[in-house]
């Protein structure tokens, strides 16, 4: 998201040209593919964080560029809004202790970056959505300083023609616009990675499709937007009407959405970026000089500049990712579903579980998806992210089941068997899967726990409300006891 791409207007000739160069792109990753030409040997995890700036007091901190000039690591980043940072981890081999190295990495960073925010009067906090952030946040001007965002957002503005409409019902009601995509950098999220061969990328893919529902049921942390109550993870629906740049009109016809959950299982990772190109325009036409055809059969690596761009503008839930080491390829699945914390040990306890999950059902005898229709995935997705740990969903052989129960029963020895596979130390596995297994016996989560206690401040103005739990929620966070500790 936060590649930089020069301030720039776009004529009718730029996009014709970025076509024509995106499907080279595409006709060398397919050859890439046929040659298997990928690094498939002992593959990496890998794992982001996007994270929350507030002042004192709990409002949001439009500081971000003041905040990462104090902290001067370029693990830190710049995001979509000035109350954003995000954190990228060195990527880690789960059977070399990668989980608890994540861990380790994540605290040591968060601490000093913290102590150093706090210079410039900020402080991070680990939650999906800002429960304090308001009308008057969402104008243009809280966007970051990067020209791509403001482009970014004249393009998807443009695309629609019209300002953006949110809409979320929940147990209360929003009903707003928006004249930017500033209501997307509302939607921060953690980014777990893992490295798979184009062999097997279809069922690593396959797989956190299937168990998408279940993954954010149970670690739903979004519960209020603009001083709502919505869904128990928010982000999900505002971040699909935030960059949604069809008209109801093209709504009406079928125009798929930037931001989708897909609608098929796949066969290959060419399924995928195919569909990027065959299904939506370019948001960023920008086109550089590299010939790719030339480059690979010159024995070099092409960086697919276009494909790649042009891949980080659609927002798969769980994306396709040509990346380069070294440079070797290498294929990775992203899912980009889950919110921030609500500490640092449920962040990796989340990690843990999508990892095993997706180990063991990716080689399973019998694949998940062939049980199971893609409808009934992505109906499991939007319940559980409405729903949380109430939600009831479907799964094969049993039918309709508490999210919460079907992880008690089914899938942790499933997660445990994969990290097995992974060769996870099971001190490792056993601390983190028993953070899941406890939150689900007490039905409990980030979500959870602070509806409640924002409904305890029922006689207080909503906003101090939630300020007040949002300064009770850092200073637990900071604690890094699991949220099924809290009182």
């Amino acid at each position: 998201m936060g590649e930089e791409v020069a301030q720039q207007e776009f004529s009718r000739a730029d996009r014709t040209r970025h076509r024509e160069k995106v499907r080279r792109n595409l006709d060398v990753f397919a050859r890439m593919l046929r040659e298997a030409r990928f690094d498939t040997d002992d593959p990496m995890t890998g794992l982001e964080m996007e994270l929350n700036l507030i002042d004192e007091v709990g409002d949001p901190a439009l500081k971000n560029a003041e905040v990462l000039e104090a902290i001067a690591d370029p693990d830190f980043q710049t995001e979509l809004g000035q109350f954003n940072i995000e954190i990228n981890l060195a990527p880690a081999k789960l059977r070399e202790g990668g989980l608890a190295r994540f861990e380790e990495s994540l605290r040591r960073s968060l601490n000093d970056a913290e102590e150093k925010a706090a210079q410039v009067g900020a402080h991070q906090v680990m939650i999906g959505i800002l429960p304090t952030l308001a009308e008057g946040h969402m104008n243009p001007s809280s966007l970051s300083a990067n020209p791509r965002y403001k482009l970014l957002s004249e393009q998807i503005l443009a695309a629609r023609g019209e300002d953006i409409t949110i809409s979320i019902s929940g147990r209360e009601r929003l009903t707003t616009t928006a004249d930017s995509i500033v209501p997307e950098a509302a939607c921060t999220s953690t980014q777990f990675h893992v490295q798979t061969s184009p062999d097997q990328f279809a069922a690593y893919w396959n797989a956190a499709q299937a168990i998408a529902g279940i993954q954010v049921a149970v670690s739903a942390n979004s519960p209020f937007l603009l001083g709502k109550e919505l869904w128990r993870e928010t982000r999900i629906p505002l971040f699909e009407q935030a960059t949604d740049t069809r008209s109801e009109e093209l709504k009406a016809q079928g125009v798929r959405p930037r931001v989708w959950f897909g609608e098929r299982w796949i066969t290959s990772v060419f399924d995928l970026f195919e569909e990027n190109v065959r299904y939506f325009p370019a948001l960023l036409p920008v086109t550089d000089e590299e010939d790719p055809l030339a480059v690979l059969e010159g024995g070099g690596t092409p960086t697919l500049h276009e494909l790649r761009l042009h891949n980080g503008t659609i927002y798969r839930w769980n994306r396709p990712v040509y990346d380069i080491a070294d440079g070797v390829p290498h294929l990775r699945v992203e899912n980009r579903l889950l919110a921030a914390g609500p500490t640092v040990a449920d962040t990796i306890a989340n990690a843990a579980l999508w990892f095993g999950l997706i180990r063991f059902l990716a080689e399973s005898e019998r694949p998940l998806w062939s049980q199971m229709s893609f409808s009934a995935a992505e109906e499991n997705f939007h319940v559980g992210a409405q729903m949380g740990v109430d939600a009831q969903v479907y799964w094969p052989g049993v039918g309709q089941v508490r999210a919460t129960e079907l992880v008690l029963r089914r899938l942790l020895p499933m997660a445990q068997a994969g990290l097995d596979a992974w060769g996870v130390p099971a001190e490792e596995s056993d601390r983190y899967l028993g953070i899941i297994e406890q939150r689900c016996l007490q039905e409990t989560s980030g979500a959870a726990w602070f509806v409640e206690r924002v409904r305890e401040r029922g006689g207080e103005d909503r906003y101090d409300a939630l300020r007040a739990t949002l300064l009770d929620y850092r200073d637990r966070m900071h604690s890094n006891e699991p949220v099924h500790l809290w009182d």
